[in-house]
Parts: C-alpha cells; structure tokens; sequence
C-alpha cells in the first residue's frame, strides 16, 4: 500500500473516531435533557435525606420540560412543555430565582394557594400543623451524629400521606417565620436540615416560580464520604458509603 493510501485511510479512521465521539455526546446531551441528570450534594442542608458527598439522578419528564431543562438554561421557550405538578413531599431540583443559574436541592412543602408558616419548629400548611414523631436511634445510624450536637430527628408527614426525615438541631430563627402565602404559579420548598437551611423561608431564595423547577430527586447512585483524594486509589474502597447506594429518594404519598 502505498504512503498516499495509507494516509488517506488514516484521515477517514480520525473522521469516524471523531463521528462517533460526536454521536456519543449528542445523545449524552440528550439524556441529559430529557430523561435523567446526575447531582451532587455540596451542603448539610438536606439532613438526614442527603449527606454532603451524595450523588443522585433527577427525572427531568417529572414536571415536563422548561428552558432550564436545556444544557446552560438556554431561553428558547418560555413556560413549560408537557408540564406536570409536583406532589408535596417531592425532593426537587430548581434554579435559584434570583439568578437563574444556581442548582438548589430542597423538599417541596406548599403549593400554590398555600398558606405555610413555622411555629416554633413546626411546620403548619392551611393552619394544619404537619404530624411529626421522633425517630428513636436515628441519630446512631449516621455519619453526620458526631457534627449535629443536641439534635433530633423526625418524620414528618405531608398532607398527602407523604413520608420523610427532618433534622431539628437547636431552636433557631428559622423556627418562627411569618405566615407565606403562596403565589399562583410558584412553589414554598423548604430543606430537611430545618435549622441549616436557605429555602423559601428567606427573601434571597422565596417562593419558586415553576418555570425554574429542574426535577424531581429519584436515586441515589453514589456516596463517598470525602476522606479519599482523586489519586488516592488505594482509599477508594473505603471511601464509598455502601450503605446510600441506590437508596430511592420518592416519598410516594402514603
């Protein structure tokens, strides 16, 4: 063969190296647009649902499909394409309003029409307070205990019947808010780690309009717990939360 052949042939095997790797990144894309996206938790204040060092997958056709469903929130459309409501309970993903582009992670509480306050700790939804028992040995089954001093945990139940875990570490301002009336078209969502917490409850956060809800939290597909450096492969092993992995993250009303 000669040098001009094999030249030749060496461009049209780049070409299709190249074409495929296209191809893999398009449908990568598009996944990640219209199926599943893959979060990571950076703060306590989802305790005890979501641990720093979490990673889970968000249906994004839970609530139907917004620009921010779009890689980069590229405004293309405005509303929703095949939306859906979420259920109260629901652990959801949405833009921070007030820039559009931060990821935040909370528990949806009110929907639109809701009247939601805080009453010393207690959640109160339409002037119903939430029911909520303690979890005797809770504290006991987790890696964050040691970090939380006087804590306790609860669960909590929606108005729907939905079930979860909230966090109530001291008595804080965060325990007595004023009463929020809900906005049409928007949503009160609020973070487990009740006393550690920037949700709806606070000016900078507020209501959520549904335009900037991302989706809604399925699986957790991974943990680590941090003590192992990138290139630490020798403490990988013992890095990993066993325990989390594919822990579902639906709280399907009871």
């Amino acid at each position: 063969m000669s040098i001009q052949a094999d030249t030749r042939a060496e461009r049209g095997g780049v070409a299709e190296t190249l074409k495929t790797l296209l191809f893999a990144v398009v449908v990568a894309l598009g996944i990640r647009t219209v199926a599943y996206e893959p979060f990571s938790v950076p703060s306590e204040s989802m305790l005890p649902t979501l641990e720093v060092g979490d990673y889970f997958l968000v249906s994004k056709y839970a609530y139907g499909y917004s620009h921010h469903s779009l890689p980069f929130s590229v405004p293309l459309f405005d509303g929703r394409l095949f939306g859906r409501a979420p259920a109260r309970g629901d652990i959801v993903v949405f833009k921070l309003p007030s820039d559009g582009v931060t990821d935040y992670v909370k528990r949806l509480v009110g929907l639109p029409g809701d009247r939601v306050q805080v009453k010393e700790g207690i959640v109160y939804v339409n002037g119903q307070p939430l029911p909520r028992q303690p979890v005797e040995g809770a504290m006991g089954q987790n890696s964050w205990r040691d970090r939380t001093g006087a804590s306790q945990v609860f669960q909590e139940t929606a108005a729907n019947g939905a079930g979860y875990l909230t966090l109530d570490r001291y008595r804080s301002a965060q325990d007595d808010t004023e009463e929020f009336l809900v906005r049409p078209g928007h949503y009160f969502l609020m973070g487990d780690n009740r006393d550690n917490s920037r949700d709806s409850r606070f000016a900078d956060v507020g209501q959520v309009p549904a335009e900037n809800l991302v989706g809604r939290a399925e699986v957790l597909f991974f943990s680590t717990n941090g003590e192992a450096r990138l290139w630490e492969v020798w403490k990988w092993p013992t890095s990993i939360r066993y325990h989390r992995l594919l822990t579902s993250l639906r709280t399907d009303p009871g």
